[in-house]
């Protein structure tokens, strides 16, 4: 089971996740994509750039 990389609380990931998917969290709510289902490995989530109305 991975941890989180910022509080490393244990995540629990769903038996149907799948690599590039977005989870959070459960505890401070940082969001990782992951990287690899066997072994389960996540990283910090592509953070979306601001869009000012341009």
């Amino acid at each position: 089971m991975p941890k989180c990389l910022e509080c490393d609380a244990e995540i629990t990931l769903k038996a149907d996740v799948e690599t590039g998917e977005i989870i959070d969290c459960p505890d401070c709510g940082t969001e990782f994509e992951v990287r690899s289902v066997d072994p389960p490995t996540l990283d910090h989530a592509p953070q979306e750039e601001e869009d000012w109305g341009e």
